[in-house]
């Protein structure tokens, strides 16, 4: 075992230790040495040892039903407790020493001075630097947040372990608090029984800014200030926020019937009361602290003759908050709100602390004003009044049908049935119109009412409570246009961005035709007051077209985008929907940042972080430190040192890389008749549907097939069976049609000159780690018929084959050579991770063959598929 990963093994031993007594006193001796035989089945397995790989799958094989679910709940609870290990391993005090990994920050400050960027440049970059993260419930985050709580404080004890000079009693005491809670873990439901709802997801997004971004957004913009100061001698100014939170909770309504407007004037509500709960801790904590009695004029104004005038004035505060917290909760509970006298405006925060700021630093104790104070002032400029801006997203042609419907009762036409342009003309006829368009005796159908009574909603909100208004599935200067003119009929006083998403392989091809075309209408253009947001898909695009060519799509559009504005002179900011996994444009933040065209990240960062991924990268606040900490650094490097834009030969042979991948990918996916039966049998994609993971539907119609799957189900699915066949499909075959072609040596220079390239190949590198050949031809064997067997062998051959040409092309020997620390991860998971597949096969053969599930079986298939997931970590 290599030295540096000592800390981490120690800790997922001494964990596994635990989690064993738990088990021995909940389940007896006989299941914890059953547990512990395929343990060490599958760890020998993992090292090439067929005999014993033979002996776990009949281990497994040969479980009674009653030693099925806990089984797989010790195995699921193995991996929930690996990843927590791992997880605080990067923030550990053995990282420094072991990992010798620089800090983000001082890293991007040292490449400044080696490449002689002015320093005047750097500070108008910092200045402007704009990353807005959006959190987003997609339905691959399986814990809930009862069990995310647990793992929090596991984490903080293996932080007091680690401290030096512990008593043996003091360690003893911490140990049996760590299994307390592991024990707590155990005994308690692992996954929801009940698909959350909306308004129970917009409470977990609420929960990961409580419970860490609270505290890691001031540290992390104090951090930033130091570094700046050391390495160039200046202070960020003290209103920047260069980190804001957006979300999608209660507000994604797109094929989400739950997601109503009243559930988002809910979750609006929710979001200010717990932004007023959060803030009244602050400003206890300050009364606590500010005791002092200097105090300039200004402050001795405020406070009158109070003796200690920072506490008056935020005694004052206080009593503000209370009412605000109150009378939200109020009218959350379906009550009249207690007082109309509530907090709407930031500076209602924001004056009388900057007040209490001010005198302090005047006064000589800058000391005490750049502690708590200093941290509250951040969070305001960070979170203001509603905690997160809330988006909003929609179908296209749910606004569509909206204006159908009215130009039909209005005696105008169909106007689905129109040509563009004529949808055009007539939209901005109507945008031009003084004269509101909405019949008043009209009484739309239920669908068109909910779309129109969203757009109220939004328009009885402030503007700082929202975000953007995202279109899925557009397509055209009508789709936007549409929504503009909806939002101007339901009285919304201000200009909403008004973003569509391209998601397509054909839409993102025509993406800057759409928004250029949308630059040449007058009303369009003074409208937008110069600024245009454009969403990038990733997850259907790679479903539609795989990972090669919807991946060159996504940069050739964003390229031609950012094109089209620079010659408007309009300001872009391009919005970017990644998933946590390969297949839905997942990747490290800072490789990914640094392989998007150059100019791309002028108008700032905007981008989803969703389930799992949120947990795993902003959970804790130290780990959300460093994930700011390199999203800044990134965004900054981009700008700063963009990277080179690619060579004509290099896009010739990305334009062949995508056509060959394209084909061969649909070759499979769309014209090959057994894919659908063997997608269907060789994964749990049915059993999915019976999780209850997120408040979506899995499919966007219940009765369509493959086609109709959401992207993320679809990712999941194959990540189960350890096919991954989505996140590669088509990539090697056109990366090897290539070579053939005589294009090895201009392969390599992509690959060592070119971060769009390397990236891709580095993301293809960590997929092939997490694929398993003989999992996926064991889930072969024991689920589908023997006719399917040719096409699974066939799917696996490839598999082998890509491996060995991406290795060729980036001149490595084996799988993550560049990324030991990643590799490492993976194999330690893949001990536990194993057995789950194996379980899983063998319950979905046997709840297969039952048309009466038992309730112990289908909790423990379940079980195993979260499971699974935990343990690919990046699944959706």
């Amino acid at each position: 075992m290599n030295e540096k990963y000592s800390a981490l093994t120690s800790n997922v031993s001494m964990l596994g230790h635990l989690l064993g007594n738990t088990i021995k006193t909940a389940c007896g001796d006989e299941l914890l040495e059953k547990v512990e035989t395929i343990r060490k089945l599958s760890k020998s397995a993992g090292t090439g040892n067929q005999d014993d790989r033979e002996k776990l799958i009949a281990e497994l094989q040969n479980l009674p039903d009653d030693q099925l679910l806990p089984v797989a709940r010790a195995f699921s609870q193995f991996l929930n407790l690996t990843n927590i290990a791992e997880q605080y391993h990067t923030i550990s005090r053995q990282r420094e020493t072991t990992l010798c990994s620089p800090d983000a920050l001082d890293e991007l400050f040292t490449k400044l001075v080696q490449h002689d960027v002015n320093p005047a440049d750097s500070l108008v970059a910092i200045n402007e630097l704009n990353i807005d993260l959006v959190l987003t419930a997609h339905p691959t985050e399986i814990a809930r947040r009862t069990m995310i709580h647990k793992l929090v404080q596991i984490n903080k004890c293996l932080s007091q372990l680690e401290l030096s000079e512990l008593s043996t009693a003091e360690r003893a005491r911490i140990e049996q608090r760590l299994e307390q809670l592991i024990a707590q873990a155990w005994y308690s439901d692992v996954i929801r029984q009940q698909r959350p709802t909306p308004i129970d997801e917009a409470k977990w997004g609420y929960a990961v800014v409580e419970n860490s971004l609270w505290q890691a957004v001031p540290e992390f913009v104090r951090l930033f200030d130091e570094k700046l100061q050391q390495h160039l001698d200046k202070k960020l100014p003290l209103d920047a926020a260069p980190v804001t939170f957006s979300s999608w909770m209660g507000g994604d309504r797109d094929g989400n019937p739950f997601v109503t407007s009243d559930v988002t004037h809910e979750v609006l509500r929710l979001s200010r009361w717990k932004a007023a709960e959060l803030y009244l801790g602050d400003v206890q904590e300050l009364i606590n602290e500010l005791s002092m009695i200097q105090c300039n004029d200004e402050v001795r104004e405020l406070a009158g003759e109070e003796h200690e005038p920072y506490r008056a004035i935020l005694k004052q505060l206080r009593t503000k908050l209370i009412i605000t917290r109150d009378s939200l909760e109020a009218q959350i509970n379906g009550s009249a709100p207690l007082s109309k006298h509530i907090i709407n405006d930031v500076a209602e925060l924001w004056d009388p602390l900057f007040a209490c700021y001010q005198s302090l630093h005047q006064c000589g104790m800058a000391i005490i004003a750049d502690g708590l104070l200093l941290d509250s002032l951040r969070r305001i400029k960070c979170f203001g009044v509603h905690l997160v801006k809330l988006d909003i997203r929609q179908e296209s042609t749910r606004h569509e049908n909206v204006i159908s419907e009215l130009t039909r009762h209005l005696g105008l036409g169909d106007y689905s049935q129109w040509c563009e342009q004529d949808k055009i003309a007539f939209l901005v006829r109507e945008l031009s119109s003084k004269r509101p368009l909405l019949p008043r005796k009209w009484e739309p159908s239920a669908d068109v009412q909910e779309v129109l009574e969203t757009c109220k909603a939004i328009a009885e909100q402030p503007r700082e409570a929202l975000g953007a208004y995202v279109i899925s599935m557009a397509r055209t200067a009508s789709d936007v246009l549409a929504v503009h003119l909806l939002l101007q009929e339901a009285g919304c006083p201000f200009r909403m961005d008004v973003c569509p998403l391209f998601e397509t392989l054909e839409d993102l091809n025509n993406g800057a035709d759409v928004i250029e075309q949308l630059l040449n209408i007058d009303w369009y253009r003074g409208f937008i007051q110069n600024h245009q947001m454009v969403m990038i898909g990733y997850s259907d695009s790679a479903k539609d077209a795989g990972v090669m060519s919807a991946g060159w799509a996504q940069y050739s559009a964003m390229e031609k985008l950012v094109d089209v504005c620079e010659k408007a002179e309009v300001e872009i900011t391009l919005f970017h929907g990644r998933g946590g996994s390969i297949g839905r444009g997942g990747a490290p933040a800072h490789a990914a940042l640094l392989s998007q065209p150059p100019r791309s990240l002028k108008g700032g960062l905007r981008v989803t972080e969703q389930g799992e991924m949120i947990r795993f990268k902003l959970g804790l606040p130290e780990v959300a430190i460093n994930s700011l900490s390199l999203y800044a650094s990134a965004t900054l490097e981009a700008n700063l040192l963009p990277p080179p834009a690619p060579k004509q030969e290099w896009r010739q042979i990305m334009d062949q890389l995508s056509d060959v991948s394209c084909e061969a990918y649909r070759n499979i996916v769309r014209n090959t008749p057994e894919f659908i039966p063997y997608f269907r049998a060789a994964t749990p994609e049915s059993e999915l549907g019976k999780l209850p993971l997120g408040s979506r539907p899995a499919k966007r119609n219940p009765n369509g097939g493959v086609e109709s799957l959401r992207a993320i189900p679809w990712i999941f699915a194959w990540s189960q069976n350890r096919l991954l066949l989505p996140a590669w499909l088509g990539a090697g075959e056109a990366i090897q049609h290539s070579i053939d072609n005589g294009d090895t040596a201009q392969l390599e220079e992509m690959c060592r000159e070119w971060p769009f390239f390397s990236t891709r190949l580095g993301m293809l590198e960590m997929v092939y780690s997490k694929t398993n050949l003989g999992i996926t031809e064991y889930y072969d064997q024991r689920l589908t018929d023997e006719a399917l067997w040719p096409l699974g062998k066939q799917l696996r051959s490839q598999l082998q084959q890509d491996i060995k040409t991406v290795l060729t092309v980036e001149n490595n020997d084996h799988l993550m050579q560049q990324d030991p620390w990643g590799a490492e991860s993976i194999r330690l998971r893949n001990i536990y991770v194993e057995p789950l597949n194996m379980l899983q096969a063998e319950l979905l053969y046997r709840t297969r063959q039952q048309k009466e599930l038992p309730t112990e079986l289908e909790e423990a298939l379940m079980v195993t598929i979260a499971g699974i997931a935990t343990g690919m970590r990046n699944t959706g």
